[in-house]
């Protein structure tokens, strides 16, 4: 007898859409525009003065097992040794603590966004995650190119990574995660904001129309990931490269006192 179902072999499957209604996503609530990194909940506040510039370090408050691992002191003295025409308008550094959700499906060392919302303003911001150490990382031994020249900057900053059969793991070790998000996150996303600032703001005049900075605006972010990221790895490895040969890194954790707490991790 004919039986349709067996001719039918997406049935089941995700081409048919079995499983799209109960796949992983990061919640968007109705009632709010916020994005899921501009919703904070107990955070801190600190203004520091770096070099004539005034940063706002807004320090949100971690879980039991999560810790930033960079202090807003180790992040000022970083800061202070960028040239301050790097600045632009950057003011605010976040210290987040990602939700559990985000850890498993967007999971990132650091962000730079362009405009932030943060208590009714709308700023660039510089975001550090906090890191759960309950957990370990695992990489797929399938990595495109990228991904295998990430994996050798992650073994330069000194974190154990051990192969599998399968993956790449690695224990996350509070100096280790500080020499990427310090030494390394931070000023590749401080590249990506001056490539910006390169690209949009510097060619502008002051009386040129609206239109004109708009189309280099959006020129901009027509631009590849890859073109991005070139550009951002490039800063990185000058400064860090200047840093080191002057001095200044590596250095050793410093203690901010007016920090938020770091729930009794020790470091």
């Amino acid at each position: 007898m004919y039986n349709p179902t067996r001719r039918n072999r997406n049935i089941g499957t995700k081409k048919q859409g079995h499983g799209q209604d109960n796949e992983l996503t990061i919640p968007q609530p109705a009632i709010t525009l916020k994005s899921f990194l501009e919703r904070l909940d107990k955070y801190q506040k600190e203004e520091r003065i770096i070099n004539g510039h005034e940063f706002l370090f807004v320090t949100e408050q971690t879980r039991e097992t999560s810790k930033h691992s960079c202090t807003i002191d180790d992040i000022e003295k970083i800061i202070s040794s960028i040239p301050t025409n790097d600045y632009g308008e950057l003011k605010l550094i976040i210290l987040r603590q990602p939700k559990r959700k985000e850890e498993t499906l967007s999971p990132v060392w650091g962000r730079l966004i362009y405009s932030y919302e943060f208590e009714g303003d709308y700023l660039p911001a510089i975001i550090i995650e906090a890191i759960d150490y309950s957990k370990s990382f695992k990489w797929s031994k399938k990595l495109s190119p990228d991904s295998q020249h990430e994996l050798e900057r992650l073994r330069n900053d000194g974190h154990p990574i051990v192969e599998d059969k399968r993956a790449f793991n690695a224990e996350y070790k509070l100096e280790n995660v500080r020499r990427t998000q310090l030494y390394r996150t931070l000023p590749h996303e401080f590249g990506h904001y001056v490539h910006y600032l390169e690209f949009v703001e510097r060619p502008g005049t002051e009386d040129e129309e609206f239109e004109e900075w708009e189309k280099r605006d959006d020129n901009y972010f027509k631009l590849s990931k890859a073109d991005k990221e070139k550009f951002a790895h490039n800063y990185a490895d000058n400064l860090r490269k200047d840093l080191t040969e002057k001095g200044i890194i590596p250095f050793d954790r410093i203690i901010n006192k007016k920090a938020v707490p770091n729930n009794g991790l020790k470091s």
